[in-house]
């Protein structure tokens, strides 16, 4: 009788030796990571410039033209323009398309 009472209490030590390093790999693993994403989005959004090339989350490529409090408007194509959230950028192109302007003027000549 005595052997199965400190052998429960044992038990519940065990089982809170191996739960406080799930909660550790979880945290590191998955929660951290995402708020390290969350940061870099919002840092990205705010420094958002007039004539950056983005694509939207809906995947839609253009450039920015104005950028007013929450919204930003893009041309999309010549005389076409839309006006969207902020956060629904997805992310920024501009490096990319300068470099394909590029080689396609190193190609030419």
């Amino acid at each position: 009788m005595l052997l199965l009472q400190t052998s429960g209490a044992n038990g519940g030590l065990m089982q809170l030796v191996f739960f406080i390093p799930m909660i550790f790999i979880f945290y590191f693993f998955m929660i951290r990571p995402q708020q390290k994403r969350q940061k870099e989005q919002k840092s990205f959004v705010e420094n958002l410039q007039t004539g950056d090339y983005i694509v939207t989350l809906g995947g839609i490529h253009g450039k920015i033209i104005s950028l007013d409090g929450l919204t930003a408007l893009i041309e999309v194509d010549k005389g076409v323009k839309l006006k969207i959230d902020r956060s629904a950028i997805s992310y920024e192109q501009t490096k990319v398309v300068q470099a394909n302007k590029e080689a396609k003027e190193t190609a030419k000549s």
